[in-house]
Parts: structure tokens; sequence; C-alpha cells
């Protein structure tokens, strides 16, 4: 049984958008391509991003220090 459970588990992944960090960059290469969350503007990654076949945005994970997340209405 410990067996089984042993190959039924699959590898773990790294968590791919950092939650400390605001900016993403998007490097787009042949053999696919990988996303960085370590900027703190996009200033900043925009000149990491130069001259590469990359792309900066805002991190859809970035938690925000003091911010509360509100429920939506009508849900409880």
């Amino acid at each position: 049984m410990t067996i089984a459970a042993a190959l039924a588990a699959s590898p773990l992944r790294a968590q791919t958008y950092d939650p400390n960090y605001p900016v993403c960059i998007q490097i787009y290469s042949i053999g696919g391509g990988r996303i960085d969350c370590s900027f703190t503007s996009l200033a900043q990654c925009a000149a990491s991003a130069s001259g590469r076949a990359a792309q900066c945005y805002d991190n859809p994970y970035f938690a925000q220090p003091g911010r509360k997340l509100s429920r939506p209405r009508g849900v409880y």
C-alpha cells in the first residue's frame, strides 16, 4: 500500500507567481518559456525585458500589505 501511494504521488511544482512582488515578466523561448515575479516596478521589469522576447505585467497574486479582501455581497 505504501509503494502504491508513493507511485501515485505526482512531483510538486514551485509556485509560479511570488506574492511578495507586484510585477512579473514572462519570457518567451523556442523550448517554452518562464515567468519570473521578482520585480518591484514595471520600469525595473522593462529594463530587464529590453531586447528580449518578454512581456511585463502586474502580478495577479501580489499580496498588498494592509489590503483587506472583501466578501462579495449576498455570499455568506
